[in-house]
């Protein structure tokens, strides 16, 4: 259902283009804002207006919005490769593979882990949005790796409240650019949306709290193989953490990757495994651990690097 607003003009925005005012009142691309000023949705004092007029303060605003579009749900459909690493009751855990996403969102079209799981005659639970319902965590969907999907209520429930208070270890591999000096040491620094909207994530004061750890494993000649625990788990964190220290993640190029060296260890997406979870199981309330193994891709690129060494 459309929602109708109308509002003055607040001062503020006095001599603003009518589209960036748009933007700024109420959250739209300017892209966006200039298609409803030209579908005839937009009016200032009762008259159609152009996306380049000139804004006054006081002048009504009458905006039609569309409606949110529906959330996508999930396709089930088995996926090949996705492991299962454990299952009871309470828990799944699997070794996600390459080129699949957590769950639906807006835009995304490919696989899913819980249209994966729900494929195979796996049962999640409920609880959540109905298009996120059992996950508890996310990888992005060219990130590889171990991920714990909720079975029962209890242990969605469980399970969201150990991540949020961060009692759950989250260990990863990363392969990112040159060597690090100091081999080991803390990130310690906000992330949030990057300030051109084109779908990154940076380091920006005022951003969220962001805490990643390091640990050099081996330093080769072109690149370093590190260990990674998360205190935090923003979205892209360690991959925009090692792009500020200026070492991104070999192959990903939304983050400053150089081309020529992914091309040469044969890496088509960032260079980041999730090795191992740990948590203290739902029910049992004992401490429970497991380990994914590198994906094919991943293993053949640190035998090319170590080679060049």
């Amino acid at each position: 259902m459309a929602d109708q607003r109308s509002l003055p003009i607040p001062n503020g925005l006095e001599g603003e283009r009518l589209d960036a005012a748009l933007s700024r009142l109420f959250g739209l691309s300017r892209t966006r804002a200039a298609e409803l000023i030209a579908s005839g949705d937009v009016l200032v004092d009762g008259s159609t207006a152009a996306k380049s007029d000139r804004v006054q303060g006081g002048e009504w605003l009458d905006v039609t919005l569309p409606p949110p579009p529906a959330a996508p749900m999930p396709v089930a459909e088995p996926i090949p490769g996705m492991a299962i690493l454990h299952e009871d009751d309470d828990i799944i855990v699997v070794n996600k593979p390459v080129g699949v996403a957590a769950h639906p969102t807006t835009g995304w079209t490919g696989p899913t882990v819980i249209g994966g799981l729900l494929g195979s005659g796996h049962q999640v639970a409920t609880s959540g949005a109905a298009e996120r319902q059992g996950i508890v965590h996310r990888l992005d969907a060219n990130t590889t790796g171990a991920m714990v999907v909720a079975k029962s209520e209890h242990a969605y429930s469980h399970l969201k409240r150990a991540f949020k208070e961060r009692t759950v270890d989250k260990l990863y591999h990363a392969l990112v650019q040159g060597h690090l000096d100091p081999l080991r040491g803390t990130v310690d620094a906000p992330i949030d949306r990057h300030p051109f909207g084109d779908g990154r994530f940076a380091v920006v004061a005022g951003g969220k709290e962001s805490v990643t750890h390091y640990d050099t494993i081996e330093a080769f000649r072109a690149a370093s193989l590190l260990s990674i625990k998360l205190e935090t788990g923003r979205t892209h964190q360690i991959r925009v953490h090692m792009s500020a220290l200026r070492h991104p993640c070999v192959g990903d190029m939304l983050y400053g990757a150089d081309p020529t060296l992914a091309a040469r260890l044969g890496v088509t997406r960032q260079w980041l495994h999730a090795v191992s979870l740990g948590f203290e199981h739902p029910s049992t309330g004992e401490w429970v651990g497991f380990t994914a193994d590198y994906p094919a891709d991943l293993a053949h690129s640190l035998k090319v690097v170590s080679g060049d060494s």
